[in-house]
């Protein structure tokens, strides 16, 4: 039994969205997900929270709120600890605040906690060609994948030659694979 009086069956993955439009198909993560084992909760940015995705359809999905705020003295644990976290979408702004070890939201204490823990992480960029350009974002590459973050291709949002925007919210699952089939115990 973890500190939630659940008996663990599945892993768990913490997934945490950023503000970004393609935040909107984050349900295609979760589906996944889910097919392939895992239990989720999302994270949120508080940015992300202002209609970036279908909230509702989120909390319908994982079963479980979605988390934005920290929670007050006392109050349960609403997740048990993680196996796993993937960032998707992830901005410059939270990639640069999470490599600075910045916790000021929810979201970024939680992957500064997880990296430090020694969690795998997976993390699909959603950022610009010209913020991908600063120096200050390739640096906060180098120091995570320092840290074992394990990154995906970048998306610069915009859309591909058919006018539809390609996230491959799977790759991130494929990051994470362990050499016992995505149990997040190998």
């Amino acid at each position: 039994m973890n500190d939630q009086g659940e008996t663990r069956g599945r892993p768990f993955l913490y997934v945490v969205v950023c503000a970004a439009g393609v935040a909107a198909g984050v349900g295609e993560l979760l589906t996944a997900a889910r097919e392939r084992g895992w239990e989720t909760g999302v994270f949120a940015t508080p940015t992300a929270m202002n209609g970036f995705f279908d909230a509702d359809a989120v909390r319908e999905r994982t079963g479980r709120p979605i988390r934005s705020a920290w929670r007050s003295p006392g109050d349960p644990r609403p997740f048990p600890p993680p196996d796993a976290v993937v960032v998707a979408p992830a901005t410059f702004n939270t990639i640069n605040k999470w490599a600075a070890g910045i916790a000021d939201t929810l979201a970024l204490g939680t992957l500064c906690e997880a990296a430090g823990l020694g969690v795998p992480i997976a993390v699909l960029p959603c950022v610009g060609e010209a913020l991908a350009a600063h120096p200050a974002y390739r640096e906060s590459l180098r120091r995570l994948a320092g840290m074992g973050v394990r990154f995906g291709e970048p998306y610069s949002g915009e859309p591909a030659a058919d006018g539809h925007p390609e996230f491959a919210w799977e790759r991130a699952l494929d990051l994470l694979a362990f050499p016992d089939a995505g149990t997040g115990n190998g």
